[in-house]
């Protein structure tokens, strides 16, 4: 009897362990994204402050890539030394103070400098957070990584309500940066001793060189991060030009978009759970083409719009299911390979949108956009052909 009573308290326990885990990386995910969409809703603000025309603006956010890639390195490094626990926390905190040197940046060369901090900072919470959504996913023994990818999405909105609002009242970057900074801070100081201690003192060779199925993955996360990136970055355009949408509905494409794919991550688990890896992944590549292809061959409001509904859909899943697949390598631990397969995947998402600016302007936005319907064929051929 005492046996029973024993094994069913440890049970208990572990099942509010895990519980507690899960809600607690949840919530990282979700300061992550709140501190990036704050910056996004402030853009605008920024660049009339300083009197940036757009193409110079264009330049002077290319610094945001340029941060996060040298960060990848850095962060597959020093993961194996401090843990991901430790390096979440230092790493948000850095990424939220960050974001109010943004605002205190007087000139062109000091906000760049700033967005350079800001994406390094970025780049490494996404390494740590994702290390610790996989330790969740680990002993919940099922798919749970979209829903946190979700979270984030989900912060997204309601940092861009919350920057709608500061901008409203007239309310400076400064302080909307200041309020935003002191509200992650706390919930870190409240929230951050539940993280998982994952420190290992023998991690083993810090560069390894990826096998080919992290290779795979990478690459799969390349063409469907063009995807995204290009959605990011083009979709208004394209409602604007080829749609040839009202003034004031060129941005519903983007927002279709926007809604799909947070909305998808948060059913992506249930359908890989059920249907497995591989099927998802081609399910969402398939979702990818047919969407764009859609908005290609009927530019059409809203044909154009469902066409971005199937975008948005199609692209949701695919970064969390690799980073899941990523974090149960046999060759890496979880924080080097993710840092290994987000530095092939970030790729797409640098150099993708200046190579459909290229192809518009040899061709036309749409060839342009038939272009990103092939990298989301892509993702269907390699995950079909992928040891997954």
């Amino acid at each position: 009897m005492e046996d029973i009573i024993t094994h069913n308290i440890i049970e208990v326990q572990y099942k509010r362990s895990k519980l507690t885990l899960r809600l607690v990386v949840g919530v990282m995910f979700f300061l992550a994204g709140l501190c990036f969409a704050s910056w996004a809703s402030r853009i605008v603000t920024v660049q009339q402050t300083m009197g940036m025309s757009d193409a110079g603006l264009g330049a002077v956010l290319f610094s945001l890539p340029v941060g996060l890639m040298c960060s990848l390195p850095f962060s597959g490094w020093i993961i194996t030394i401090i843990g991901s626990k430790r390096l979440l926390i230092i790493a948000l905190v850095v990424y939220s103070l960050a974001l109010i040197s943004l605002s205190l940046a007087q000139n062109v060369v000091q906000l760049i400098g700033c967005l350079i901090c800001f994406g390094f900072a970025s780049n490494t919470v996404n390494i740590a957070v994702n290390t610790q959504a996989v330790a969740s996913e680990v002993m919940y023994k099922k798919p749970i990584m979209a829903s946190f990818h979700g979270l984030w999405s989900l912060a997204g909105f309601t940092g861009a309500g919350i920057g709608t609002f500061m901008i409203a009242n007239g309310i400076v970057p400064l302080h909307h940066f200041i309020l935003i900074t002191g509200i992650v801070i706390v919930t870190i100081i409240l929230t951050a001793k539940y993280l998982k201690d994952d420190k290992v003192t023998n991690s083993g060779p810090v560069f390894v060189m990826p096998d080919k199925s992290l290779i795979t993955l990478g690459i799969i996360a390349m063409c469907s991060m063009i995807c995204e990136g290009a959605m990011f970055d083009w979709s208004v355009i394209y409602f604007k030009k080829v749609v040839l949408a009202p003034t004031a509905l060129v941005g519903i494409g983007f927002t279709a978009f926007m809604c799909t794919m947070a909305g998808g991550r948060f059913i992506a688990d249930w359908f890989a759970h059920r249907y497995g890896l591989r099927r998802i992944l081609q399910t969402s590549g398939t979702l990818t083409v047919t969407g764009l292809l859609i908005a290609v061959i009927f530019p059409y409001f809203y044909t154009a719009m469902a066409g971005f509904l199937l975008v948005g859909a199609g692209v949701s899943s695919v970064v969390p299911m690799v980073y899941s697949a990523a974090g149960r390598s046999k060759t890496m631990t979880p924080g080097v390979a993710l840092a290994a397969v987000s530095t092939i995947g970030f790729i797409g998402f640098l150099f993708g949108p200046p190579i459909i600016g290229f192809i518009a302007g040899l061709a036309t936005l749409r060839a342009s956009f038939v272009f990103i319907a092939f990298m989301g064929t892509c993702v269907v051929v390699l995950s079909t052909k992928a040891k997954l």
